[in-house]
Order: C-alpha cells, then sequence, then structure tokens
C-alpha cells in the first residue's frame, strides 16, 4: 500500500516530494501496536484529529523513508509520527518500529487529498480491536473518525 502509493508520487499533484521506503533499521518485519501523533496537515481524512495521540497496530518490513533530497524532505507535509509514552518524537526502536527518519508515518500531498501512512488503523478502528484502551473511548477508537472523514468528503 504505502510503498507503492509513494512510487505513484509523480501521478498525484502535490505529492512529489514522497519518500520512497526501505527496509526497516531493525532489519525485521514489524508487527505490534505503536503510538502515533496525528500533526497538523491538510489530510482530508485526518482533519479535526491534530494533537491526538492513538495506538496503532503497525505491521511492516519496508517502513523507513529516504527521500530523495533535502529539498524534498523539507517539503514533506508529515501527517503522522511515531511518538514516545511523552509525546516527544520516537527516535529509537521499538517507539519507532522502522527507523523512520523524524519520526515519520505517514505523509499527505499538498491538498490533502492523498495520504498515505504505514501504519494500519483500520486494524483498530473498534477498541475491541486494542490490548487497552480508556473506558471513555466506548466502542469507536478515534481511528473510526478517519473513515468517517472520508465520508463527510465523499458526501
Amino acid at each position: 500500500g504505502c510503498q507503492m502509493l509513494s512510487h505513484l508520487r509523480d501521478l498525484i499533484p502535490g505529492a512529489s516530494h514522497w519518500p520512497n521506503f526501505l527496509r526497516n533499521a531493525s532489519r525485521r518485519f514489524e508487527a505490534r501496536l505503536s503510538l502515533l501523533q496525528v500533526e497538523e496537515s491538510p489530510s482530508i481524512l485526518l482533519r479535526g484529529m491534530a494533537g491526538s495521540r492513538i495506538p496503532v497496530a503497525v505491521s511492516h518490513g519496508e517502513g523507513r523513508a529516504q527521500f530523495s533530497s533535502e529539498s524534498d524532505r523539507a517539503a514533506a507535509k508529515v501527517a503522522l509520527r511515531y511518538v514516545d509514552a511523552e509525546g516527544a518524537w520516537a527516535s529509537s526502536y521499538p517507539a519507532n518500529p522502522n527507523g523512520a527518519i523524524d519520526a515519520i508515518a505517514g505523509l499527505t500531498s499538498a491538498d490533502g487529498r492523498a495520504t498515505l501512512l504505514m501504519p494500519h488503523p483500520e486494524r483498530v478502528f473498534r477498541t475491541v480491536q486494542m490490548s487497552w484502551h480508556p473506558p471513555e473511548w466506548g466502542e469507536a477508537s478515534p481511528w473510526l473518525r478517519m473513515f468517517r472523514n472520508a465520508r463527510v468528503w465523499v458526501d
């Protein structure tokens, strides 16, 4: 998904700065819950979620972003970052499961219509899919909002 979409960056308006995704720094397939922070971005999917810190399923072998230039890195519209328990960008393993530069877990195009992300929120959109959640979340995890945002945009 994410790796393939990054190769289509020349076809997606406002995504020419997207990186390639290389093998994880651990040289292993990583599968676990990680903590993400939603960054301020134009992403349609993540609208209204900026500042949220939410656990998410990670399941990939090639998630380490590599930009073709420093100017591409600077132009990147980062939408999601791996963070540690205190909310700081995760720079080390296992909080940053792939060794991603700048703790990047997801990016969006300039207009927010295309968002690529390495983790898998579709695997944890209900709280029963998580090992733990605050009781006030009820049955829907915060990731369900991403899918509701998509529906609102389509309508």
